[in-house]
């Protein structure tokens, strides 16, 4: 008996993950206490940052990279609990059948699309995949293809770009089969040769080369270099480190930060025009009290050093704007430092004061 899609979303809400790394986000499922995701998605990468409807952010493990067949798992800190687990499906896929694609394209948490699939099998490569029609973008890869029975039948792979709705998932046998080869080999940092497909244990790899087939190993490059930021992207993250937090936590993405301390929220983005904006949102302006309010914020944009108040819609924002060519350890870890400071003070005085309102952010963002 098929679910509506509601209830679909409704039980399978939990084992959806949002991943993050340096070079964009993704999205990944539970199974069998692993995050399945796209090998494209960690990026290469050991540890990435990983969200749920019930764990905070937290630094994932990936513990299998698999670039043949664009797999990969990671292990989470914490259990992942939920109340429906997902299941792969053992089930024949056909054409025509309705299928839901769940996951955090463009960032925005759990969008769910409906279709049917188009080609049950389509060879991409030595591949075949599913394709399908539900709409998906970038930062859908790596969620889960379901059938009606909310099982598992694929892993959201790629699109064809400019195409209406062209989507191709990795089909569950292929998943089902890489955990079991995985598990049995009871071991943490596999990589699966693109070439022999054989799965190699990463500390049996030297010098980046397959010990199988000899085949140069690009992922086993990239794990073992891991992110090395540059420049600005490095001095503010110098910075961040200085003031005591937990860059790999903030980081969202190159050039994207976010710190959270307590009802604050604090953003810093490096713009590709050289512009470096660290922000907080404040409250939001009420209908009442407008005049004092503003009379107050130009005030302190008067006194305030470092620091600067403005308006976007209906929001106030506490700032620090400065150009990357003008940014210093010390310039940058004071104006920091007061932000964190002052956001908490400041919001607590215009919503005690004038009566604002208190800001409005996305539930799981």
């Amino acid at each position: 008996m098929s679910l509506s899609t509601q209830k679909m979303v409704e039980q399978t809400i939990e084992s959806i993950v949002q991943i993050m790394t340096p070079y964009g986000s993704g999205s990944g499922f539970v199974i069998k206490g692993l995050i399945v995701t796209n090998s494209h998605v960690v990026g290469g990468l050991k540890e990435v940052l990983i969200s749920t409807k019930t764990l905070p952010k937290a630094i994932g493990n990936v513990v299998y990279d698999d670039p043949a067949y664009d797999l990969a798992f990671i292990r989470s800190p914490l259990p992942i609990e939920c109340d429906h687990p997902l299941v792969l499906s053992t089930s024949q896929v056909h054409d025509g059948d309705s299928v839901i694609a769940i996951g955090h394209p463009y960032g925005l948490n759990y969008s769910t699309t409906e279709g049917i699939v188009s080609k049950a099998s389509r060879l991409q490569g030595e591949v075949e995949y599913i394709q399908f029609d539900a709409a998906i973008n970038p930062g859908n890869s790596g969620g889960p293809l379901l059938n009606e029975q909310t099982e598992v039948i694929g892993v959201n792979t790629f699109i064809i770009q400019n195409s209406n709705n062209l989507g191709f998932a990795l089909p569950s046998y292929v998943l089902t089969e890489a955990l079991e080869q995985f598990l049995a080999m009871g071991e943490e940092g596999v990589i699966r040769c693109t070439s022999c497909k054989n799965l190699i244990p990463e500390e049996t790899i030297q010098n980046d080369y397959c010990p199988k087939c000899g085949t140069k190993l690009d992922v086993a490059k990239r794990r073992r270099e891991g992110y090395k930021p540059s420049g600005v992207v490095a001095l503010i993250e110098t910075i961040l480190e200085g003031l005591g937090i937990n860059v790999t936590l903030a980081r969202r993405s190159q050039r994207s930060w976010r710190y959270e301390q307590g009802p604050i929220r604090i953003d810093i983005n490096y713009y590709d025009n050289g512009i470096v904006i660290a922000d907080s949102a404040l409250c939001r302006i009420p209908q009442e009290n407008i005049e004092p309010l503003y009379d107050f914020l130009l005030h302190e944009n008067d006194v305030l050093q470092r620091l600067q108040f403005s308006i976007n819609e209906n929001t106030v924002y506490l700032s620090y704007i400065i150009i990357d060519s003008s940014l210093t350890f010390r310039h940058g870890t004071e104006a920091l430092e007061k932000l964190y400071r002052e956001a908490p003070r400041y919001q607590k005085l215009l919503i005690d004061r004038y009566t604002a309102l208190e800001p409005k952010f996305d539930e799981f963002e």
